[in-house]
């Protein structure tokens, strides 16, 4: 049974969150509570999440949070100068990460993308890459490159869905690989995801916005999170929009380890595990790159990571 339909009392998922509320789904009803004395501990952390599974008590405080079977997480911001980087959890107990991007206005930052799927591999979490406004590259040379990307990135293992809320171009695609699932939208402003999300279920775009603004945040501020459902019978966990994605909990030796394509070849390097894939002599990763077998841009993103995770 989907945790969104669990009909026991006094246990549910968390379906939205805003600052210091939590609006909690229990079979077709609904509790807005807010968090125990005991859970905040930290003020700088939130211990409870959208997708969690949470129990609360006659006073609506929420009392405990379920075991996880996945996190979808990325370095927050550092609250002061000196003071240590915190994990940002996005989403819990998800299905799919759906990384969204547009194909132009803005132009996708394939480096971005790449963070976002390292962050899903190292949760183990499947990942559905979208790009939108594909009306927009339509004729021209740019058009090329996404499709040479998309085909990229498919050959590695990732599902590309290209689309076009003007044209209607893989919207049923899209729609059947969200059906039955709970998935993490995440993506910068600006990507075209509130038309994407009102071709999929009309209104709902304008729902997602008009909740945005409730809260009294700008675009890019916003702290508001929220489970949708669709009517295909899935439904979609929308997230904040996130100008930059820093991994967390990814060890810079583990890292290659979670570009599906360099798996093949961890522990072939002339200095076996210990190789850092960048300058030294008889790497496997670097051969492979160089015959073509790994892009070169995964391979500047991977070296990116490295420095700058």
């Amino acid at each position: 049974m989907h945790a969104l339909n669990m009909p026991t009392t006094n246990q549910g998922i968390v379906v939205r969150k805003t600052l210091n509320s939590y609006l909690i789904g229990f079979g077709e009803a609904h509790v807005e509570c807010t968090l125990s004395t005991r859970l905040k501990k930290d003020p700088n952390a939130d211990p409870v999440v959208v997708g969690d599974v949470v129990v609360w008590n006659e006073a609506a405080q929420i009392t405990g949070v379920l075991p996880r079977r996945n996190r979808l997480s990325r370095r927050g911001a550092v609250p002061t100068p000196g003071a240590y980087a915190r994990e940002q959890v996005i989403a819990a107990n998800v299905d799919q990460v759906v990384p969204v991007f547009a194909a132009a206005n803005p132009r996708p930052a394939w480096t971005l993308l790449d963070r976002t799927l390292v962050s899903a591999e190292s949760a183990d979490i499947p990942a559905l890459v979208i790009l939108t406004k594909l009306d927009l590259v339509e004729g021209r040379p740019e058009a090329e490159e996404i499709e040479a990307v998309a085909a990229e990135y498919r050959a590695i293992g990732y599902a590309v869905v290209l689309t076009s809320t003007v044209t209607g171009r893989g919207l049923d695609e899209l729609n059947a690989r969200l059906a039955g699932r709970l998935s993490a939208l995440v993506g910068k402003s600006g990507t075209g995801k509130t038309s994407l999300l009102n071709a999929l279920d009309p209104g709902l775009g304008a729902r997602v916005q008009a909740l945005s603004k409730a809260t009294g945040k700008g675009r890019h501020t916003t702290t508001t999170s929220e489970i949708f459902a669709l009517p295909s019978g899935g439904s979609l966990v929308d997230t904040p929009g996130i100008r930059e994605f820093g991994l967390w909990d990814v060890d810079e030796d583990d890292l290659a380890w979670f570009f599906p394509e360099m798996r093949p070849y961890l522990g072939r390097c002339r200095f076996g595990l210990d190789c850092r894939h960048d300058e030294e002599p008889g790497c496997a990763i670097r051969k492979a790159v160089m015959d073509g077998r790994i892009s070169p841009y995964r391979y500047q993103s991977y070296l990116k990571m490295r420095v700058e995770p």
